[in-house]
């Protein structure tokens, strides 16, 4: 029997080696998401342990996080990062361990901590990236102003229905991966007052630029109306924390 004892390691190895193979070959990013990433007149992008958007004529007094969806590239979300950069926040995209926000939810402390000089924060999450800046804010209810979750809800140990956040779930009508019922019972969780805005005809994938997602449904709008919608909903957040 003991002669078949070598079978259990070198299966957990390989589990373990497909795991990081898959985990490192993420979604995305577009060629959009990629022309998005240079620094222009308007918005200054650097990659640094992090990808920031920093509006050149403006000094920005609030910023937001985003976390990306798991398995997305983060690079993913660089027009929707820019588009609000654009209009005087500074904004950051986490880079997370294996393109998977679940193992460093903490990442907004880090950035945070570099940012002295932005006085009000707003954290985002797609997906996966929306219920571990939940986690997140769970135990740090004081580090930032307001959470924004994009096709996410908190999971059951992570209510925050006791914090004074600024609260907003953005769904997609057409969600193949978080469905309505879902957002419908995040409600218990959030802030009584969490604003719920329905993206009408949008989809999963189209919350970045990563083409489309499987186990996705195809969206009936494009990609950029999605995205303006996402971007409208986003800076009337952070207008409401601006100081």
């Amino acid at each position: 029997m003991k002669k078949w004892l070598w079978i259990i390691p070198i299966s957990a190895l390989v589990f373990i080696l497909g795991f990081i193979i898959w985990a490192e070959t993420p979604l995305g990013p577009m060629p959009e998401a990629v022309d998005a990433l240079q620094s222009d007149s308007l918005v200054q992008v650097k990659q640094d342990g992090w990808i920031s958007f920093e509006p050149v004529n403006r000094n920005a007094d609030t910023g937001l996080i985003i976390y990306p969806g798991g398995r997305v590239d983060p690079r993913s979300y660089a027009p929707t990062a820019r588009a609000i950069a654009e209009q005087g926040y500074q904004v950051v995209i986490a880079t997370m361990p294996l393109n998977l926000a679940v193992f460093n939810p903490g990442r907004a402390a880090d950035i945070i901590a570099e940012y002295p000089g932005i006085s009000t924060w707003a954290l985002a999450g797609h997906s996966l990236g929306g219920a571990m800046a939940a986690n997140y804010i769970a135990s740090n209810a004081q580090a930032v102003d307001a959470l924004a979750l994009w096709a996410s809800y908190p999971a059951e140990s992570d209510s925050l229905v006791e914090t004074n956040l600024l609260a907003l779930s953005l769904y997609a009508t057409l969600d193949g991966l978080t469905s309505l019922y879902e957002i419908e019972d995040s409600q218990r969780l959030l802030p009584e007052d969490t604003q719920f805005t329905a993206i009408d005809g949008g989809n999963h994938g189209q919350f970045g630029w990563y083409g489309e997602q499987p186990g996705d449904n195809p969206a009936t709008i494009s990609r950029e109306q999605q995205q303006l919608e996402i971007i409208t909903a986003m800076v009337t957040l952070l207008k409401q924390i601006q100081p």
